[in-house]
């Protein structure tokens, strides 16, 4: 499998992140990658399993892994629904916007 086959991307919708990941942001996503706590993932959603969503690694837990928010106002996360068994992949850079203005 090449590396092209082990790439996809995802845009950042909402608060949630912020302020490290913003809305509207695009990010190149590592799929099928290890990941650690303090890593950024996407995810499938567990009540939800056609949403999609960008968490922060938090520990591993025996069901799975404890992902959330960086902005917990706004963020559905493992505080709300527990552990998530299906990381898809990490989030490994963004590409747009190339400069973010404060």
């Amino acid at each position: 499998m090449g590396i092209g086959s082990r790439l996809t991307t995802v845009q950042i919708i909402g608060p949630s992140m912020a302020p490290a990941l913003r809305n509207g942001d695009c990010w190149v996503v590592l799929l099928g990658a290890s990941v650690s706590p303090g890593d950024l993932v996407l995810a499938v959603h567990p009540l939800r399993p056609d949403l999609r969503i960008v968490k922060r690694v938090v520990r591993a837990e025996d069901s799975g892994w404890w992902l959330e928010g960086d902005n917990p106002e706004f963020s559905d996360d493992s505080r709300a629904f527990g552990a998530v068994d299906t990381v898809i992949g990490k989030l490994v850079f963004r590409y747009s916007p190339l400069i973010r203005r404060a």
